[in-house]
């Protein structure tokens, strides 16, 4: 006997394992019940403990209440947005992408599935052949049998190997669960082009309000420079102060070219993310400005970014699929039971060729084990195992960072809300100034140069403004992918990720 083959009882040897007078039926039902042993390997049950902690670190986060996030742009109140989020949901490439992806992996898993169930064939065949007369066995030399026969044959095949320890069992939890994770994955990418729409939009917005900005901002210079010249006509004024507001102006105009390249960059890119040309959404570069609010908000525990996020969930399932992988390549130790059964009609003649006389049926139980394969399956478990250990790493891995990125989120965008609101209160503290500052030096009571120094406060203050509103913007849009919104949670087995609940894996147990 070589390695590496099955070694399979014969015939005869295997119908002694039934009582000779068994029939069909009473043989399916013996099959059944030997399918109702455990399935070998781990169970997998909960995903392993991991310790997040009991709060928030950033007091301000330490709230019970929970936003709903799933459609989190819509408390921002801006149209456009919602626009352009629900042409990306229906339209953006990716998305599509993971969707083909999806059908892919629950095809697999419809294969998996049909592998537990008996494989069934029909067919027919005419045969028309001729016999050596010359041969070891000389056919038209016996009475009544001619050299030259027609054979008409028509029946049907079937084909069941018994699920005797799980091994279709745990391959099909395995499809499932990478099905779930391939799923979970397509929401992950959902939850990134809506983050980087939200994104590219804030963009293009903070750059029409810095534009206005500038723009403003050139107008105040434009009236002050007017009232240079004025004051250099009557003899108030040196050449020198007339220059130093030109150049101011200057200098602020020459940045508008850049502010307006930026904000067609970002309009542009919008139109490739809503999987459309990159002009789709050119005509957003002279529309109306919507203005939205940015507050804090509710963010509720620790434990909930774990239920949101996808790359945590993602990390769960793989892992059980590895789990499951393990009692797949621990099957391959016990015995396997097939069972082939088939029948039909053959004749010589069709005129008997569906008659009673011309029946044919046979059953054929088969076991087959390895007896020798050079330790081949056991190193084949003991690599699975060390890929479940390398996916439970991974899932502690993805909950730690997932943990990281919201913290750090939170950190930010609060840090961003508190930044706006100081950078509003030194914008309306510049524009009163410079109220005053040119009054007076319209009144000559201060230099040039003083009021320059208060213009040039003005124009930082209102740049300074318009880059923490962006800046909010961008950090509310990061916090909300970092807390997992913008999908559906999906039905997924639940995660307990508080360590005093969590579950375990179940031991291996061995078959009945």
């Amino acid at each position: 006997m070589k390695p590496n083959t099955h070694t399979p009882f014969s015939h005869v040897a295997a119908t002694k394992l039934v009582p000779e007078r068994l029939r069909p039926l009473e043989l399916v039902l013996f099959c059944t019940l030997l399918t109702a042993c455990a399935a070998v390997g781990p169970d997998y049950r909960e995903s392993p403990p991991v310790d997040i902690g009991s709060s928030w670190t950033l007091p301000l986060a330490s709230v019970s209440e929970s936003a709903d996030l799933t459609h989190w742009w819509s408390a921002l109140d801006d149209p456009v947005l919602d626009r352009l989020l629900a042409t990306a949901l229906a339209q953006n490439l990716d998305l599509r992408h993971a969707a083909a992806r999806i059908d892919e992996a629950r095809a697999l898993r419809d294969r998996v599935a049909g592998q537990r169930l008996p494989t069934t064939s029909v067919g027919a065949s005419v045969n028309r052949r001729r016999q050596s007369e010359n041969g070891p066995l000389p056919i038209g030399t016996i009475p009544g049998l001619d050299a030259t026969q027609t054979i008409y044959d028509a029946g049907f095949d079937a084909a069941w190997e018994a699920d005797l320890f799980g091994a279709k069992q745990r391959a099909l939890e395995g499809a499932s669960a990478r099905l779930q994770a391939t799923e979970i994955e397509a929401h992950g990418v959902r939850m990134r082009i809506v983050a980087e729409v939200a994104r590219t939009w804030f963009t293009a917005v903070g750059s029409r309000f810095e534009l206005h900005a500038q723009h403003a901002t050139l107008d105040t210079l434009q009236q002050t420079l007017e009232l240079v010249r004025l004051r250099h006509a009557l003899g108030d004024a040196s050449a020198a102060d007339v220059d130093a507001a030109h150049a101011e102006w200057a200098g602020v105009n020459a940045h508008l070219p850049d502010i307006e390249a930026r904000q067609r960059a970002a309009v542009l890119a919008l139109g490739v993310l809503l999987g459309a040309p990159p002009e789709r959404e050119l005509a957003l570069l002279n529309s109306p400005l919507t203005p939205y609010t940015l507050r804090a908000l509710p963010v509720g525990e620790r434990a909930d970014v774990l239920r949101r996020r996808p790359d945590v969930l993602a990390a769960e399932r793989h892992l059980a699929a590895s789990s499951a992988d393990i009692g797949l390549a621990t099957a391959e130790l016990f015995p396997k039971l097939s069972i082939g059964v088939g029948g039909g009609f053959q004749a010589l003649s069709t005129g008997n060729w569906f008659d009673a006389s011309s029946s044919r049926f046979s059953i054929l139980p088969l076991i087959s084990w390895r007896l020798f394969d050079g330790g081949r399956v056991r190193a084949e478990i003991r690599a699975r195992e060390a890929v479940e250990r390398q996916a439970a790493l991974a899932y502690e891995q993805a909950v730690i960072a997932a943990l990281g990125d919201a913290e750090r989120a939170l950190g930010d965008y609060y840090g961003g809300l508190e930044t706006l609101e100081r950078s509003q209160i030194a914008l309306d503290a510049a524009r009163a100034s410079h109220v005053h500052a040119k009054t007076r030096y319209a009144a000559g009571d201060i230099a040039f140069v003083e009021l320059l120094v208060v213009q040039r406060s003005l124009h930082d203050a209102e740049t300074a403004a318009m880059h923490a509103r962006t800046s909010a913007a961008m950090q509310l849009v990061a916090l909300y992918k970092a807390l997992g919104g913008g999908w559906e949670v999906p039905a997924a087995p639940p995660l307990d990720a508080n360590p005093a609940r969590a579950g375990t894996r179940a031991q291996p147990r061995a078959p009945h």
